[in-house]
């Protein structure tokens, strides 16, 4: 079927790129004409694996065009997805809906009868009915739905060819049957598909959102509470996560979440439910905000105790910048946020990523950057794992060791095997568990982090 999708960023690009990979013809729209011409020539605009090679068969088979007009996207198709962002509003934590916005303003004196507007980006919950108002008086008869994404950075193309679920929200019959024709070989595959209204579909995305950030918060506030009493976070979180009603995805302790997502999100949930007179049912979710902002801070305290309680005058590794590995996305990375206040506390920071380097000098100029691991962490006096990706678990912890001044590692994402290291000489702090240093061995053998899923994206 022919179908529009507008906005071509993160979630759009990757919606547009596999709906014409299965098979339905796509007009993609942005108003920023270099992010369309880049599109056009096979670029997609953020990093993100198979993307590239999706997007090539979409518009090598023809069944993709872009445009950067939506005069042109409504005359194209009467469904409309609508992928624009929904980031933190300037002036306090609600969601900024002013893109949602503009994209229902201009399509609306161009829609034809009996068009359905479907949205994917993140809004609080009652935002479809508002927008379903809104086009009652401008364009009779068109329908609004709503169709949250569920896309994880890093496996986007995954997550939409092969979801875990489909969610719709609706208000007719007939919305729900041209939703299903958009996802019928999803169906074939038996994706479970949920059609409900449109207020749970929006609430679906933020609840879920809501929920894994309290499990990563939760964690860590168990690794403050092993730090405390000199117990072991990984051992500790390996027990929780064989519980079969816990589960262990999400319990790996260290730096936070961070990305486009869960930070804005949990925030704009607890401003929507304020707004609703449902304030005290979420609560909890400040507290989660407030223990994943801490771990930054404690990261940087850690890093000032390794190097003997000053940043002045010493060097600093930094392997990471990325919010998370396999992505480009800095927007609110953990990592960088640690690494710039320690840039800003007298350190020398050098910073290594294998895909974020341009993203990251864009956001701090005054960190230095480069793409050779040896050269970030030459003469380091120590080395922060900021970003856990499977380059930095491949590393050979006795080669590394000969390059650094002082081989101290602070695996802030708790994913390194820290044997090895500490078997090369190096002294090795993780939070939540016991130091390992070459002066003091460890009364048990150190077992390996497990790598975590800090953020899915919208």
């Amino acid at each position: 079927m022919r179908i529009t999708v507008i906005g071509t960023g993160y979630v759009g690009a990757v919606h547009a790129a596999c709906m014409a990979d299965i098979g339905h013809d796509v007009l993609g729209v942005d108003v920023d004409a270099e992010r369309i011409a880049a599109l056009a020539s096979g670029r997609a605009p953020v990093h993100e694996p198979g993307l590239n090679e999706i997007l090539g068969r979409a518009l090598a088979s023809g069944r993709l065009r872009l445009s950067t007009s939506l005069a042109e996207a409504a005359a194209a198709a009467s469904t409309h997805f609508i992928c624009v962002g929904t980031p933190q509003r300037p002036d306090g934590k609600a969601a900024d809906l002013r893109y949602v916005e503009a994209v229902v303003d201009g399509l609306a004196p161009h829609l034809r009868p009996g068009s359905l507007v479907v949205g994917k980006s993140t809004v609080p919950v009652g935002t479809a009915a508002r927008l379903a108002t809104r086009l009652a008086v401008t364009s009779p008869g068109t329908e609004v739905a709503w169709n949250p994404e569920f896309l994880r950075e890093g496996s986007a193309v995954e997550d939409t060819l092969r979801p875990a679920r489909l969610v719709v929200g609706v208000v007719s019959a007939r919305a729900e049957e041209v939703l299903r024709t958009v996802y019928e070989p999803m169906l074939r595959a038996r994706v479970p598909f949920f059609s409900t209204d449109p207020a749970t579909a929006e609430l679906v995305k933020v609840a879920a959102n809501a929920f894994l950030a309290t499990k990563i918060s939760f964690i860590n506030a168990m690794a403050e509470v092993c730090d405390a009493a000199g117990a072991d976070v990984t051992v500790l979180a390996a027990a929780l996560g064989a519980d079969p009603r816990i589960g262990p995805r999400f319990l790996n302790s260290g730096l936070g979440f961070g990305g486009s997502c869960f930070p804005k999100d949990i925030r704009a949930f607890a401003a929507r439910a304020a707004e609703i007179g449902a304030a005290e049912s979420v609560e909890i979710l400040h507290e989660v905000d407030r223990i994943n902002l801490r771990q930054r801070q404690r990261t940087v305290d850690r890093a000032r105790e390794l190097l003997g309680g000053r940043f002045a005058g010493r060097r600093v590794a930094v392997l990471g910048a990325a919010f998370k590995p396999d992505s480009d996305d800095v927007r609110d990375s953990p990592a960088l946020a640690v690494a710039i206040a320690v840039h800003r506390q007298g350190a020398e920071v050098l910073v290594h990523d294998p895909q974020a380097l341009d993203n990251a000098r864009a956001v701090f100029p005054e960190l230095t950057y480069a793409s050779d691991i040896p050269k970030v962490c030459e003469d380091a006096d120590l080395v922060l794992h900021l970003t856990p990706w499977q380059e930095y678990r491949e590393l050979d912890p006795a080669a590394l060791a000969e390059v650094v001044r002082e081989p101290v590692l602070l695996d802030a994402r708790n994913s390194l095997d820290p044997q090895p290291w500490w078997s090369a000489g190096w002294t090795v702090r993780v939070p939540g568990r016991p130091l390992l240093s070459p002066s003091a061995p460890p009364s048990k053998p150190a077992s390996p982090g497990r790598g975590g899923e800090p953020c899915m994206s919208s």
